[in-house]
């Protein structure tokens, strides 16, 4: 790291509110939300491993969402939840680069993991003959490989932008994290123009994968009006999973794309995107599921009467 460009060390986090008492309330909810959050996508995870019936793409494809989920809650939330309790607000320089970091490379998985299960939704309802052959499991693969890679792209040309500003005072991130668009306006010269079109950037790209992801759950809604039999659970399914596209995508396209918008707006989509969102998989896309219910009460039955059932099965 080049020390010339940072003589800033630390950064004040201001938080939502100076207020005791909402601290207080921020505190709690964000505490409840957090361990909601880790239990019920580690419960997905751990009932989609271990139950044999589940062991098709698109369950492999929303248990890797919901390590992005846990990931994503984690990156920030467990600072922000001790320094509501003890009243620390900074971070040191090199830990607001990795917030930036690592909350780039999990919004920017996540935004493929999405796309790669709405491409498993269209080809099983609109071209079901094709299913197996188009998702098999190396296909799998590749796409969850190609969601952190992409992942890891995004994150490093965040980082690297971030990485060649000067910061020399003030320090305050008018956030209670680090991220791009609030922590680039500290910067000592003007970077009106270059952050703008680095951030907006990151927003028209968002915009164009939520356009696609849009226009695949037309089609199949539409598909799925012409199909009587069965219609009513994949419509339901098809719903859920754009109602969490709709919850992610909104609140990334909005920061992005008008990145100098008012921070309290900011504050309160952020909130969304990290701590709101990542409980939305296990409650939408998995908990509303009668397949996984199902799971769920198996496996609970199996840990509660080992000496009556078989050993649990494994990837």
């Amino acid at each position: 790291m080049d020390v010339a460009n940072k003589s800033v060390s630390e950064f004040v986090l201001l938080g939502l509110s100076s207020s005791w008492e909402l601290r207080l309330f921020f505190f709690m909810v964000f505490s409840l939300f957090y361990v909601a959050t880790m239990l019920g996508n580690s419960l997905t995870v751990i009932t989609v491993i271990a139950d044999s019936h589940l062991h098709s793409p698109m369950y492999f494809l929303l248990t890797n969402l919901s390590i992005i989920d846990m990931s994503l809650a984690s990156f920030a939330t467990p600072k922000t939840i001790t320094d509501y309790l003890t009243g620390h607000k900074t971070i040191s320089f090199d830990g607001c680069i990795t917030q930036i970091f690592f909350l780039h490379l999990f919004t920017g998985t996540e935004i493929i993991l999405l796309m790669a299960t709405s491409l498993d939704r269209y080809v099983a309802i609109c071209k079901t003959l094709r299913y197996a052959s188009v998702i098999s499991p190396g296909m799998c693969v590749a796409l969850v490989v190609a969601s952190w890679g992409v992942g890891v792209m995004h994150s490093m040309s965040q980082v690297i932008f971030a990485l060649t500003l000067p910061f020399c005072g003030p320090n305050g991130v008018d956030s209670f994290f680090c991220d791009l668009p609030v922590v680039f306006q500290l910067a000592c010269v003007d970077t009106y123009v270059l952050g703008l079109f680095m951030i907006s950037t990151s927003g028209i790209i968002a915009l164009s994968c939520f356009i696609l992801l849009f226009n695949s759950y037309v089609i199949i809604l539409v598909t799925i009006k012409h199909h009587s039999k069965g219609s009513s659970k994949a419509l339901s399914t098809c719903t859920a999973h754009f109602v969490v596209v709709f919850m992610f995508f909104g609140p990334c396209i909005f920061i992005c794309m008008w990145p100098l918008n008012s921070f309290l707006i900011d504050k309160i989509l952020s909130v969304l995107y990290t701590i709101f969102t990542p409980i939305l998989n296990p409650t939408i896309y998995t908990l509303r599921n009668q397949e996984v219910k199902a799971a769920m009460s198996k496996l609970r039955n199996r840990l509660l009467n080992p000496n009556k059932t078989t050993p649990l099965l494994y990837f």
